[in-house]
């Protein structure tokens, strides 16, 4: 007859339970795995799209495109100033308010297009345009009461800024004006505006040159140049400029009178110190002024 199995004191039982291995809940580990990672994805998408919607992604990206672009000593301090004058391309910011304000606008407007201006030399040529299109661009932005373009009051008053902060004298930069220049009410197209940008840098960097050839001439003493001397290098640098066919853009204008080499120079002083009668001298400004008149003989007036 088997023997009937004896039951255990209570307190053995105890033991015998503690030492049994706890099953855990697998049911409803991997639902919880899955549900976290899927409103994590959830959540980064829903960012990522938030950011696209409002336009930082493109803003962001514009941003790192110019600096390969220009390429900043500093590019930090760039990226600082680019998103500083980044607030006044869209065009609900403009055409509210009383005219005070509009006149505030537009000066903010030209400031932040004479930024894009000067971002890139206008020797480099894809970047000056890119700039210049974003000038435009910012300048034709339209409000509630105006249409989208740019008028010839717009367009006169930036060459004006260019000209003047270029630091070159009124009495030089004014017949360029005059010829560049469109009517205030006059719609000014991108080539027009494009081709008038243009024309005053290259004027500007062309009396800077000049204003340095005439240091190599002048009289340390009196500030002031022999006269034969300087008619004579202006009488050079005219036929340099004449030389080929340069109608295509100002900056060939620009290249020529570099082209000014120092064999012509000496010939053209060599005959005036030749001549025995006494001379008057020439003054700076006088210098300057007959230099820029051979630059802006060659440029096209608008119309």
């Amino acid at each position: 007859m088997a023997a009937l199995p004896v039951p255990l004191p209570p307190t053995k039982m105890a033991a015998v339970e503690k030492r049994r291995p706890a099953v855990a809940p697998a049911a409803n580990f991997p639902d919880s795995g899955r549900t976290s990672v899927s409103q994590a994805a959830a959540a980064a998408e829903s960012e990522e799209d938030f950011l696209r919607q409002v336009g930082v992604t493109e803003m962001l990206r514009a941003a790192l495109l110019k600096v390969l672009e220009i390429r900043p000593e500093e590019p930090i301090a760039f990226l600082a100033h680019y998103f500083e004058n980044m607030g006044l391309r869209s065009p609900t910011n403009g055409g509210a308010g009383e005219p005070p304000g509009q006149l505030l606008l537009q000066q903010q407007r030209l400031g932040r297009a004479l930024w894009h201006l000067r971002l890139a030399h206008h020797s480099q040529r894809t970047a000056f345009n890119n700039n210049v299109s974003v000038a435009y661009e910012c300048l034709s932005a339209s409000g509630r009461k105006k249409k989208p373009g740019l008028d010839g009051r717009t367009y006169s008053e930036l060459l004006k800024r260019v000209c003047r902060d270029g630091g070159a004298p009124e009495e030089v930069v004014a017949p360029l004006l005059r010829k560049i220049q469109c009517r205030d009410h006059e719609a000014v197209p991108l080539g027009i505006f494009r081709t008038g940008m243009l024309s005053c840098f290259v004027l500007l960097e062309f009396v800077a040159r000049a204003g340095a050839l005439f240091q190599l001439l002048e009289d340390p003493g009196q500030a002031v140049a022999d006269r034969r001397v300087g008619q004579a290098v202006l009488d050079t640098l005219e036929g340099a400029l004449s030389a080929g066919d340069m109608a295509t853009a100002p900056t060939h204008y620009l290249e020529a009178g570099s082209r000014l080499g120092p064999d012509s120079l000496a010939r053209a002083l060599d005959r005036a110190a030749s001549g025995r009668r006494p001379s008057v001298p020439m003054a700076r400004e006088e210098f300057l002024e007959k230099a820029a008149a051979l630059f802006i003989a060659k440029v096209k007036p608008v119309g």
